[in-house]
């Protein structure tokens, strides 16, 4: 498509002689933006994509791929042999039973908030692998008996517990008394310590022995869910039928990891797509660059055109010459962005240590954003889309200065210079 004359030439005129600095310095400004803007789109598309990915995995780590619950207020009692008739459906890998319950959990210094209470047996905990391989302090063995506890890091730093000290629940649902309903009240002694790497998860869930919370919310030998997980995640819809069809009758309903986080993992869809689209306007505004760049090019050149055409050049070869120019900032642009980018991201968590050091501020901040780091992960199907719209902007600047490039008129251009 494009000849060596046309190569020759374009590259001639690349490259600045005396007198013509002004538009290669725009030409460069142009290159510098499309590569600010492509690398720019990469890190957030990809910082995004990562949110969406480490939540997802980390809130399918701590919770089942699908769970059946009882409904509000009622509970699944003998429960044993369902869990039973759950695990041999093909595909399911296991199946927890627990006891949740809302409850204020206070301590001897006076604080006090709300949380989750989650009644699991030892082993069931064991099994839940972002629980049991991230225990920062005391013995998971010692989650027996009934006044254990096992709390998350964010509810240990917040009230300054450790393994061995006090955690006192109470719940509003208590017995029924002459003088009103007196609240439940228990303590605790704290046994362990995890770190999900959830904040809301570490802040506001503790784990209780299975028997242990029965008999504080009055429900013995009974649960409130049974936590499922698949070999598969995204199989999900391979036991549906097959589970449906089991809990006809009973009291319970199922709900599968999708419903369960649809509204996070929206927000977080809705929030790339429109940073997406926000950010691509940089890549936009540096091909307006590109259109002004190549315009004062024409302009600059129209002599050199008209001679080019009077020796024989077609209107296509003098066309293609500056299309030449234009696609080679855009394309070098393009690559130097994503390149930029992609290094960005491979190294985001030195560069936030970085800025954090020199500002002596936080850049990621846990407790707002679920994780508690700043996830690097980049999503090649988000990269190529970047490429493609960098190359596609930055070539289509090219298309109009090459056509009034190859609609000059060599008499005219002759004639007032």
């Amino acid at each position: 498509m494009f000849g060596p004359f046309e190569r020759m030439v374009a590259g001639r005129y690349l490259r600045a002689r005396k007198g013509e600095r002004f538009v290669s310095i725009i030409a460069i400004f142009s290159l510098i933006g499309i590569a600010l803007g492509v690398a720019t789109l990469i890190v957030v598309t990809s910082v995004m994509s990562g949110f969406q990915v480490e939540l997802v995995a980390r809130v399918l780590g701590v919770n089942g791929h699908v769970t059946i619950e009882a409904y509000a207020g009622q509970k699944i009692t003998q429960f044993g042999p369902l869990v039973d008739q759950v695990k041999a459906i093909p595909g399911v890998t296991s199946a927890i039973p627990v006891l949740d319950g809302q409850a204020l959990l206070s301590t001897e210094g006076g604080g006090a908030r709300g949380g989750l209470v989650r009644g699991i047996a030892l082993n069931d905990l064991r099994m839940l692998r972002p629980i049991s391989d991230h225990i920062v302090a005391g013995d998971l063995a010692a989650f027996t008996g009934d006044d254990a506890i096992v709390i998350g890091v964010s509810l240990a730093r917040t009230y300054r517990l450790k393994p061995g000290d006090s955690l006192t629940i109470i719940s509003p649902d208590g017995a029924a008394t002459a003088f009103g309903t007196i609240p439940r009240v228990r303590a605790y002694k704290v046994v362990a310590v995890f770190d999900s790497g959830l904040a809301d998860y570490n802040s506001n869930v503790v784990f209780l022995p299975l028997p242990a919370a029965q008999v504080f919310f009055q429900k013995p030998d009974a649960v409130t869910g049974i936590e499922i997980r698949l070999a598969d995640a995204e199989n999900v819809s391979s036991v549906e039928r097959p589970l449906r069809a089991l809990l006809q009758g009973k009291p319970v309903y199922a709900r599968d990891w999708r419903h369960a986080n649809d509204t996070i993992v929206g927000v977080l869809q809705v929030q790339k797509d429109t940073m997406f689209i926000v950010l691509g306007m940089i890549v936009l505004v540096a091909a307006f660059n590109v259109v002004s760049s190549l315009i004062m090019l024409v302009k600059d050149k129209r002599g050199d055109i008209a001679v080019l055409r009077t020796m024989g050049a077609s209107n296509g070869a003098i066309m293609r010459i500056f299309l030449m120019c234009g696609a080679f900032v855009g394309v070098t642009g393009t690559l130097a962005g994503t390149l930029i980018g992609i290094a960005f991201c491979w190294n985001i968590h030195a560069v936030q240590e970085f800025v954090e050091n020199i500002t002596g501020g936080r850049v990621f901040d846990a407790s707002v954003f679920l994780l508690s780091k700043l996830p690097n992960t980049i999503d090649w199907g988000d990269v190529v889309r970047v490429v493609v719209l960098g190359l596609a902007l930055s070539l289509l600047a090219t298309l109009y200065p090459s056509w009034r490039a190859a609609r000059t008129d060599p008499v005219e251009a002759l004639r007032h210079e």
